[in-house]
């Protein structure tokens, strides 16, 4: 008998949490925990590690975004990048962790100053999600919106399976709706100095 492919796999607290909770909450997460947390509209989000063959893709494709992104802002001194790793603890309450971000040179002298092990108090200029099938709905919806209403200037959602990255500007407080490339170059305006095509992130 065949069963449904479950698409949403990550679970939520039931609990609501406010950021310094949250935080204090992650430093009783065991080492062996290797879910991924963040906190969603007061509510604490797990994803669970993706399994064969989505893992590989979202690494290969997160690593050839990153590393893209890190050549062409280190040569400049345009700013900071990082992983999927990093979190934000955003204005609008939520803590969040992109699995690429880029902070402008200006936004980060601007900022808060970042304290060693704690989370980023600055919303960066570019937040790039990499769709796996338990994050795919959240990415296009809630995360969609925070970031919008934190003012991310520019939000990538990049779909693996479907070799497609959406490229969404911030335009007067708002989304319009997203550029869809499917080849050829990515239509950064952060970053307009960066040479990335779809081709090159999707290439087997």
């Amino acid at each position: 008998m065949s069963h449904p492919m479950v698409v949403d796999t990550a679970f939520r607290s039931d609990e609501r949490f406010s950021q310094r909770e949250f935080f204090a909450w992650l430093q009783r997460r065991p080492a062996s925990d290797i879910n991924h947390y963040e906190l969603i509209r007061g509510r604490i989000v797990m994803t669970p590690p993706a399994g064969w063959p989505h893992g590989s893709l979202d690494r290969r494709s997160g690593m050839r975004i990153g590393g893209r992104i890190l050549q062409v802002v280190e040569r400049d001194g345009l700013g900071v990048v990082q992983g999927s790793s990093a979190g934000y603890d955003l204005p609008s309450g939520d803590t969040l962790e992109p699995d690429v971000s880029f902070m402008s040179r200006a936004r980060f002298a601007a900022g808060p100053a970042p304290q060693r092990g704690r989370f980023v108090g600055i919303v960066p200029n570019l937040a790039v999600e990499i769709l796996s099938r338990s994050t795919a709905r959240r990415d296009r919806t809630e995360k969609k919106e925070i970031y919008q209403q934190c003012g991310v200037d520019e939000y990538w959602i990049v779909d693996p399976e479907r070799r497609v990255v959406t490229v969404f500007h911030l335009e007067e407080g708002r989304y319009p709706t997203g550029e869809r490339v499917l080849a050829g170059r990515i239509p950064s305006r952060v970053l307009p100095q960066l040479e990335l095509t779809a081709d090159a992130i999707f290439a087997d």
